[in-house]
């Protein structure tokens, strides 16, 4: 067999093991037997796997050799609910192939991705040294929803039995057109906060008897949204806070609230973490409203992966197999939403993400162009051969 038919045989098989997972009906946290096909797949391949079901989340523990550099592949096998179905062109959950696209949910978040390194795992594993390299795979059913159980478990799981990950390479959807044209070396943190304003209920005739609360709140409001944060620079961008609630309970038009909710979320940068974050909303809030009270939620701390020139270093080892696969270099980007790279990222774990497009994730009629599955798995392949 040519090295034409030999690869066309590899790219066959990523694009089917993203068809056998997309059938799968995984809405988070549910895995619906996706990471059952992953250990059938990887036992055969030498891996010992573990699963393990956490608070209705399946997780996926599964590692090949026992050498000194541990390289893991994290990847999540939930997607989000389909949303109306009488959009979509297809079932959802029957993966179909038009005009070269892939279309079903989770063909860009991200089944594509766990696929693409399935293949590569396959075609790198036997040019592997076993006793040079401890390879992991890193699979949770807990990503898209509220990522209590899921890889923040797993990274538990690694402390405790002191494991130490020198590189991390999460398969997310970080192409902007198509895939390799952007990785992510990092990502801003998370943190959002319910204010809760109390004040003094009366009759809007009589304002010298009331409390306004909405007054209030906008003091608060304003003293948050006014508050000058660094600007961020080229390599990651700056913190931001946006008011995303306000809510004063049942409305008429002649009554002057007692209390108003005040929801909101802050994006941070690296110099931050949430408990210095806490501490300056905190007194911000404070200095307008002393008694106005505070929680907080979902908590997502921001990491940053810089070049290293002392060891292996995965951000150059990708962006060469990027050049490789696609004849150019990557934009390297720290920008938007959270992902799972968090939990793994340390001062000893540079972690890179490297996805598909991800121009239509979470939509209706989510899609993937063939081809970006191929170049995937062959930028996967060459990262594995180039450890």
């Amino acid at each position: 067999m040519n090295n034409t038919a030999l690869s066309l045989v590899h790219h066959a098989r990523s694009i089917h093991f993203a068809e056998v997972l997309m059938a799968r009906e995984s809405i988070t946290p549910v895995d619906a037997g996706c990471q059952s096909y992953l250990m059938h797949r990887l036992e055969k391949l030498g891996f010992a796997c573990e699963k393990h079901k956490v608070e209705g989340v399946t997780n996926l523990i599964a590692k090949w050799g026992d050498g000194p550099i541990h390289f893991a592949f994290s990847g999540h096998t939930d997607v989000v609910p389909p949303g109306p179905l009488e959009q979509w062109k297809s079932n959802p959950f029957c993966p179909v192939i038009s005009q070269n696209k892939l279309y079903g949910r989770g063909a860009a978040d991200m089944k594509t991705g766990v696929a693409a390194m399935l293949a590569a795992t396959e075609r790198a594993l036997p040019s592997m040294n076993s006793n040079q390299y401890t390879y992991w795979w890193l699979i949770t059913s807990d990503e898209e929803g509220e990522a209590e159980y899921g890889s923040k478990w797993i990274k538990a799981y690694l402390d405790a039995k002191h494991i130490t990950l020198d590189m991390c390479l999460v398969g997310e959807p970080t192409a902007t057109h198509t895939t390799g044209d952007t990785i992510k070396v990092g990502r801003r943190g998370s943190l959002s906060g319910t204010i809760l304003v109390s004040g003094k209920q009366g009759h809007v005739a009589y304002p010298h008897t009331c409390d306004n609360a909405i007054h209030k709140a906008s003091r608060i409001i304003q003293a948050l949204s006014s508050y000058e944060f660094e600007q961020g620079s080229l390599d990651f961008p700056g913190t931001s806070l946006q008011v995303t609630h306000v809510d004063t309970g049942a409305f008429t038009d002649n009554l002057v609230p007692g209390s108003t909710r005040i929801e909101f979320n802050v994006r941070y940068a690296w110099q931050f973490n949430r408990d210095s974050l806490v501490k300056l909303l905190t007194r911000i809030i404070a200095e307008v409203d002393s008694e106005a009270s505070i929680s907080w939620s979902r908590p997502c701390e921001s990491y940053f992966s810089r070049s290293n020139t002392e060891k292996r270093c995965l951000i150059n080892i990708t962006e060469k197999a990027i050049r490789q696969a696609t004849g150019r270099y990557p934009v390297v980007s720290t920008s938007g939403g959270t992902s799972d790279g968090r939990f793994f990222a340390s001062d000893t774990t540079q972690v890179v993400e490297v996805g598909v497009p991800n121009a239509t994730i979470h939509q209706v009629n989510e899609h993937v162009h063939l081809s970006d599955i191929v170049t995937l798995e062959d930028i996967f392949t060459d990262v594995l051969l180039s450890l």
